[in-house]
């Protein structure tokens, strides 16, 4: 198959299924959701009304910010013939016909129609109930409340992930929203000062009246593994070893340390002992694919086994994520069902591996490999898909660190022992088996109220920041424009709360938030509207958030034509091929710790509990 077939991608628009038979089929999908729930129905007709949610979701539910007044926009490099074949450090390129969509530097996207995005006034962000009542009222975890059916890998993995998608980069230390406390909250400043998302370098400062607010994200928007290989080239130099393609790893005694604390990956906030065993592992798999084509290609230089080798390792990411990780923390039959199509299409992995893709069809032979399309928007992710994997309560606070050989205990941590700088002590010490052994075997939180990790409700960083995790997640979201929880479910066509008794079924938790709100059910945020929701069967999170994943999920893969037009055996080898074929998340641990073959023995996904050492079962 030739890399030049289809260089432009579809542009579906608001034509995009539009005929008779489809509009019938998404509003029979709607009523039925409304009316009955999809997640209610029987495996095959669940999908159907799946498909058809997404079909409106994608009609309805992506917004263009690019073409909002703009100005200093980050200039992509020359076209080269290299940028055909790989991905670039910061994301351009991508889009061949439009090199700057979805590079570091430019505007999140948004799920909502531009202008119901509420400016970000004090009256807004800091309204009663302020971000610091919610956290401290309804989100404070008392005890851990255990998400059973998956371990603490889902956590470190989504991390890990969130890494390579988003972020609105480091905030500026002048006009902190200042947050009224409470004359008993025992925050050691009052007010709470909880800094500013910075301001979007693009903006036209000559903007209209009411033009919206826009952020952009710091980090490429493709799905481009670039926690691992840096958002630039100076990063990339950084983590390569200028040998065979390979990368330097966080416990290798030879990989310097930078001696300026900012380019220190260490101490920058969010960094902990799940993500850099993830990127310790990841960065090892990166090797082992180096090593593959190596002896595949012997002629191949070191910059054709790295560009080929991330190619691979970026897509194995995104296999595992789509038929691994996401079935595990929403493992209903019928999600399940639609994950793996999402890959495989319904004709399956087991045709996939005897045929290859039978059908251009992504619902028939899954999205890798089908035909680029944007759906009328210039890709980017969007605000509200940041604001849904605000999941912070997936985090224990206490983390009880065992020997992979007899179970015994090696340390008992709370998170605060396991973050920052601290994080590659831990790792140094106790050995990434025995780590990897622990995090197999030990729960993660479930994503709902009263479920917040208490370290990161006072949390230090690493520069020295305290910081309640909790209600600047909740800030965040009022500062971002991102809709009240009633006001979101209406934008996603999906039927509002009327009463306090219809967000949950925990009649405490209901009283607990119309206290709070003083008895407005409009002025509920999303976050908590989400995380006191009923969860549908095997979920971890809440069906609203799932809307957003519904779309997201799949244009992720739907845009990047490294995933569709250009997922051929000539860009990847065909040896690259087969590795993401014959590889997942259980291959990849076993490859790189074969000790773990008795704790995995049977398992089918290594995000769910892992078997312990002396036959006991762990909370």
């Amino acid at each position: 198959m030739s890399t030049q077939r289809r260089a432009t991608p579809r542009r579906s628009g608001s034509g995009y299924r539009s005929s008779l038979p489809w509009r019938i089929i998404t509003r029979i999908a709607e009523f039925v959701d409304r009316h009955n729930g999809w997640n209610n129905l029987a495996v095959t007709p669940g999908l159907l009304v799946l498909l058809g949610l997404r079909v409106k979701l994608r009609q309805r539910n992506l917004h263009d910010t690019s073409r909002l007044p703009s100005v200093n926009l980050p200039d992509p490099a020359p076209p080269s013939p290299g940028h055909r074949v790989s991905r670039t450090a910061d994301g351009s390129h991508n889009d061949l016909a439009e090199p700057r969509m979805g590079m570091a530097g430019t505007r999140f996207g948004r799920n909502i129609p531009l202008d119901e995005i509420p400016p970000a006034t004090p009256d807004s962000v800091l309204s009663r109930p302020n971000p610091r009542e919610v956290s401290r009222a309804l989100l404070t975890r008392h005890e851990l409340i255990p998400a059973e059916s998956v371990n603490s890998l889902v956590t470190a993995w989504l991390q890990f992930m969130v890494r390579d998608w988003f972020s609105h980069g480091k905030s500026p230390t002048d006009r902190p929203w200042e947050v009224p406390l409470m004359d008993d909250d025992p925050w050691p400043e009052h007010p709470m000062r909880i800094m500013r998302t910075q301001d979007d370098p693009t903006r036209d400062p000559r903007s209209p009246a009411g033009t919206p607010d826009t952020r952009v994200n710091v980090s490429s928007h493709w799905w481009d593994a670039s926690q691992i290989y840096g958002t630039n080239e100076a990063e990339q130099r950084q983590v390569r070893t200028g040998r065979l393609g390979k990368l330097r790893l966080f416990d290798d005694d030879a990989t310097p340390v930078p001696s300026d604390p900012a380019r220190d990956p260490s101490r920058v906030p969010g960094f902990w002992l799940g993500l850099v065993m993830m990127q310790n592992l990841f960065t090892q798999e990166h090797n082992a694919i180096c090593d593959h084509l190596h002896a595949a290609y012997p002629s191949w230089d070191d910059e054709e086994l790295f560009q080929r080798a991330r190619l691979v390792n970026a897509a194995l990411l995104a296999k595992i994520h789509t038929v691994e990780w996401t079935p595990a923390v929403i493992s209903h039959p019928t999600t399940v069902k639609a994950l793996r199509a999402n890959w495989w299409g319904i004709a399956g992995e087991r045709v996939h591996r005897a045929f290859g893709r039978i059908s251009q069809s992504e619902t028939v032979s899954g999205i890798p490999g089908s035909r680029t399309d944007h759906y009328g928007v210039p890709y980017a992710l969007t605000e509200e898909f940041a604001a849904v994997y605000r999941m912070h309560p997936l985090v224990r606070d206490e983390w009880h660190l065992r020997s992979l050989t007899d179970d015994s205990t090696l340390s008992e941590c709370t998170f605060r022992d396991i973050a920052g700088p601290e994080a590659l002590n831990v790792l140094k010490t106790k050995g990434m088996a025995n780590l990897l052994y622990s995090f197999g075997t030990l729960h993660p939180g479930l994503v709902t109220l009263h479920n917040f990790p208490r370290f990161l409700q006072d949390f230090e960083r690493p520069d020295g920041q305290r910081q309640d995790l909790a209600a600047t997640d909740i800030l965040r979201n009022r500062e971002l424009g991102v809709p009240r929880y009633n006001d979101f479910r209406r934008l996603l066509r999906l039927k509002p709360a009327a009463r306090f008794e219809d967000l949950t079924d925990n009649p405490v938790w209901a009283e607990e938030i119309e206290r709070l709100y003083d008895g407005d059910i409009e002025k509920v945020d999303l976050m908590v509207g989400m995380y006191a929701e009923k969860l549908p069967a095997g979920f971890a999170f809440s069906d609203t958030a799932f809307r957003i994943f519904i779309l997201m999920a799949s244009r992720r893969l739907n845009s990047d034509r490294f995933f569709t037009d250009y997922y051929t055996p000539e860009v990847y080898s065909k040896a690259g091929m087969a590795w993401i074929d014959d590889n997942g998340m259980i291959s990849v641990l076993l490859r790189h710790y074969p000790e773990l073959r008795t704790v995995l023995a049977g398992l089918k996904n290594a995000f769910v509990p892992w078997h312990t050492a002396d036959g006991g079962a762990r909370s």
